[in-house]
């Protein structure tokens, strides 16, 4: 069975140091976890550039991915700025933020462009996270319609390979409560047939962002493979106690 996934982006909240600090401290929490220690449970760190080499080396002889906030379209070349998904890779990153709603939203990054990184992520070995969501609220039906179809643009073009959906409606990112979950579900679902209908993309997961916290990922259920925390997650804490309300989930479908 496929683990629960948890996944964190840092975006640029934290310094170099205080980057460091939160790494060692959710080091120790996670190096003995049982979800963790069992593969019932995956996570995925996402620092910033400067962060990935001091995230590897904490996260060293643990299960925790590390990942990066973006990629290159390019695999090489005079891209000034750039950091190619073959680099990346070769650092030890296995996961990259693609298309999040603050690159939409201030660098003015299209469905086409968010093509073009994932095409180059897949090529550089490196696992597209591929963020999609409506920017305006709308009914569960047409959220779920709107979501698919901006999901197939960011995957047109891309060679085969599993990605990690992550379904974070604009509206809710940063909102003090989560969309509703009934709203979670129909959209999720409905990327999750999607990606199973796609042949080339076996094995891909659909995870849920946008002021994510305890308690979700229970009442979501199997509609879901997992959560993108934000700054809940700042508290090792906050993000020990969503580890283990997943393997309490991993548990429970494996007992179903």
């Amino acid at each position: 069975m496929a683990p629960v996934v948890v996944g964190v982006s840092l975006k640029m909240y934290f310094g170099h140091a205080a980057a460091k600090d939160w790494f060692a401290r959710v080091a120790d929490r996670v190096r003995s976890h049982p979800g963790l220690a069992s593969g019932a449970v995956e996570l995925f760190v996402i620092p910033t550039y400067l962060q990935i080499l001091p995230a590897r080396d904490a996260f060293a002889g643990t299960p925790v991915r590390i990942g990066a906030q973006d990629v290159a379209v390019a695999d090489s070349g005079p891209f000034t700025g750039e950091v190619s998904a073959a680099e990346l890779a070769e650092v030890g990153v296995s996961i990259a933020e693609i298309g999040h709603a603050e690159r939409r939203r201030l660098f003015g990054e299209t469905d086409d462009a968010v093509a073009a990184k994932t095409a180059a992520s897949l090529r550089g070995g490196v696992t597209p996270l591929v963020c999609v969501g409506e920017a305006e609220r709308l009914g569960p039906k047409a959220a779920a319609a709107a979501t698919v179809a901006q999901l197939r643009r960011s995957l047109s073009g891309a060679p085969a390979g599993p990605v990690v959906v992550a379904y974070e409606p604009v509206w809710a990112i940063g909102a003090s409560e989560p969309a509703p979950v009934e709203h979670i579900v129909a959209v999720t679902t409905a990327l999750r047939m999607a990606l199973d209908i796609a042949p080339d993309r076996a094995g891909s997961s659909v995870i849920y962002g946008g002021s994510a916290g305890p308690g979700l990922l229970t009442e979501l259920g199997r509609s879901v493979d997992g959560l993108f925390l934000g700054r809940f997650a700042h508290d090792p804490e906050n993000l020990a106690a969503v580890l283990d309300e997943a393997t309490a989930l991993a548990e429970t479908r494996v007992a179903s």
